[in-house]
């Protein structure tokens, strides 16, 4: 039955002729009987535009009724079979037409039941029974058809805004998932460029120490042996993050690293070969953990990119202020800076800025007028309480976040029910009893 019902929907028309074909063939009939041959030409006036009342409801209720008005001026009080078309119309006027067009229809409606009524007795009781009969039906079918097209436009209403929703949480889940790329090319630019530029250079100076120096080879393969380790391990903990939503596989995430694990990562220069110095003003403040971490990574990006482009000659230094508001740091060497050639596309430079503005810090970076290269990094020192309001601030939109999933959910799931209600109310077994009830008043 729902294919049967699927091809009727596709074929309105058909439907529509099937409806028009009893009106037609009543008022053809009386026409015949009475031999007033000129109805035949009204009862096809008022049953043909029922064939395309869906897709002209306009144009097929003025033709409608230019019709009846040849009946009532020719033939006043001997209504057809065939005016129960105006009915229809008029329902088909007010579900499908604009509401300022369904109450001029049904103003006409009203107009013509008023002149038929003046060809009936004077008395009271029948002027009111023959209102009733002409201008009663009319109500009912413009109520109707009014209903249908309110209910129309709202379920329309609702679809558009489950489409728009739907929309706004894909553009919502592209710029998160952007973000999250960029986060992870970033933590893992810093952790591979970083790690594998050492072993690099461990390497390099294994081969050269290999004939002459064993003891300084082996201290060479050993960092290379740890530098590896560690790569693997920050690379561990960054690419679990990814397997977050896996409820029966538990990553197990090695700490993000701060300034704490800063002599740490000096302690790994030293030993690629490149000098470094640290020097810290001012009174050693804790930091968020962001913080912290994005700091680690401008200092680790800045001697890597000194053992890449300074030379072989250079060394760094490291400076570290505190002040009340903010942590000021700045990595220099009195290396060739600018002038060395670039190996890549310096999407080092550009990470930095980025993490330093994710913490509403800044980033200024370039060759040192007296010679070699500097990275001046500002980091806002937020207070343990503004860090407990953003923590709190993050959870609120996460939980609001949410809400708007489920939200959108329970629109899509009512646009879904919408559309099937839609479609139980177009199918030929509901549209037909509804307007069969309104001819049969």
């Amino acid at each position: 039955m729902s294919a049967l019902y699927a091809w009727l929907r596709r074929h309105p028309r058909l439907v529509d002729g099937v409806l028009a074909v009893p009106l037609g063939t009543g008022g053809i009939g009386f026409a015949v009987g009475t031999q007033q041959y000129f109805l035949i030409l009204i009862a096809l006036g008022l049953a043909i535009p029922i064939v395309v009342r869906r897709s002209r409801p306009v144009g097929a209720f003025a033709t409608a009724i230019i019709a009846g008005a040849c009946q009532v001026a020719f033939y006043q009080g001997r209504p057809l079979v065939s005016d129960f078309a105006i009915v229809v119309l008029l329902y088909t006027l007010a579900a499908y037409s604009t509401r300022r067009n369904s109450v001029i229809g049904l103003a006409i409606c009203l107009f013509g039941s008023a002149i038929e009524l003046a060809g009936l007795p004077s008395r009271w009781q029948w002027m009111v029974f023959g209102y009733l009969m002409f201008a009663g039906p009319c109500l009912i079918a413009w109520v109707l058809g009014d209903s249908t097209r309110y209910r129309r436009a709202y379920y329309a209403n609702l679809e558009e805004r489950a489409a728009r929703l739907e929309r706004d949480r894909d553009t919502h889940a592209q710029i998160a998932a952007a973000a999250e790329r960029a986060r992870i090319a970033r933590e893992l630019h810093d952790v591979v460029a970083h790690n594998v530029s050492v072993m690099v250079v461990q390497a390099d100076g294994a081969a050269y120490a290999l004939g002459t120096d064993p003891a300084r080879v082996r201290l060479a393969l050993a960092t290379i042996s740890a530098t590896g380790r560690q790569a693997l391990t920050e690379m561990r903990a960054l690419l679990g993050v990814l397997r977050r939503g896996d409820e029966n596989a538990l990553a197990v995430l090695a700490p993000q690293p701060g300034l704490s694990q800063l002599d740490e990562l000096l302690d790994q220069a030293r030993l690629a070969g490149l000098p470094v110095t640290c020097s810290i003003e001012g009174r050693v403040r804790p930091l968020a953990a962001g913080t912290a971490l994005t700091a680690y990574r401008i200092i680790q990006e800045s001697l890597t990119n000194t053992r890449k482009h300074a030379g072989g000659m250079a060394s760094a230094n490291i400076a570290l202020r505190y002040t009340d508001t903010a942590v000021e740091l700045s990595v220099t060497d009195n290396g060739v800076g600018a002038a060395a050639g670039c190996d890549g596309a310096g999407h080092g430079l550009t990470g930095m800025t980025e993490r330093a503005a994710l913490y509403g810090g800044t980033v200024h970076a370039g060759p040192r007028p007296g010679g070699g290269f500097e990275v001046i990094a500002t980091l806002p020192i937020v207070p343990a309480l503004e860090c407990a309001r953003a923590e709190a601030a993050r959870a609120e939109a996460t939980l609001a976040e949410t809400a708007r999933a489920e939200a959108t959910l329970a629109e899509a799931t009512l646009a879904e029910a919408a559309r099937a209600e839609v479609a139980r109310a177009e199918s030929p077994e509901q549209k037909g009893p509804r307007e069969h009830r309104v001819s049969a008043a």
